[in-house]
């Protein structure tokens, strides 16, 4: 997605171990069983009295290995596309903000939802930043990656899941952690590229 001229093999090896360290937490919380899925999932009533580490450990525990393993996959191709336009530390923001986002998106907007797991709200997050980045580098195709983003997202929020998305996971799709992900990847990449012009 990036130009020649803007790639860097480097960044994107260094990206890519980031990715392959948050893949390795989320393989072992898996291997660890559903105790730890409990004790590190979001989890509304506990993050307000205190326990807030479930805001970023929600996300590295899954419902089981069909939530788990698809999710893997799509940090790997969303590395592999976006990850050589960043600095490492930038890309470091940018999984950050879309943890957060996600999160406090879920706790400030979604009252009523008392649990969560995954890594699919960041990961929107992920690709959002790398659709913006992209379009600020006006490149080929930049905007067709962001109409692609926008109608899942419309069509989540309007219609539910894509079909068939529940039962292979095992359990309900939160769409709005889809939304509240890209817009906080969306907007971390968005200063991370402002402050990198600077």
């Amino acid at each position: 997605m990036t130009r020649a001229s803007d790639r860097h093999p480097a960044w994107g090896r260094q990206n890519y171990r980031l990715a392959g360290a948050i893949g390795a937490v989320s393989l072992l919380l898996q291997l660890a069983g559903p105790g730890i899925n409990n004790a590190l999932r979001y989890q509304r009533d506990a993050i307000l009295e205190g326990e807030l580490w479930r805001l970023l450990t929600g996300q590295l525990v899954h419902l089981g290995w069909a939530h788990l393993l698809p999710n893997l996959l799509a940090l790997a191709l969303i590395t592999a596309l976006f990850g050589r336009m960043f600095p490492p530390r930038h890309w470091a923001w940018i999984c950050t903000g879309s943890f957060l986002g996600t999160a406090l998106g879920l706790l400030a907007f979604e009252p009523t939802l008392q649990w969560y797991v995954g890594l699919s709200g960041a990961l929107h997050g992920l690709f959002a930043a790398g659709t913006v980045i992209s379009l600020r580098q006006h490149e080929r195709g930049a905007q067709l990656l962001l109409l692609a983003l926008l109608v899942k997202l419309g069509w989540e929020q309007l219609a539910g899941s894509v079909p068939g998305s529940a039962e292979w996971i095992g359990g309900t799709v939160i769409t709005a952690a889809h939304l509240y992900g890209a817009m906080g990847g969306a907007l971390t990449g968005l200063l991370q590229a402002i402050r990198w012009k600077e």
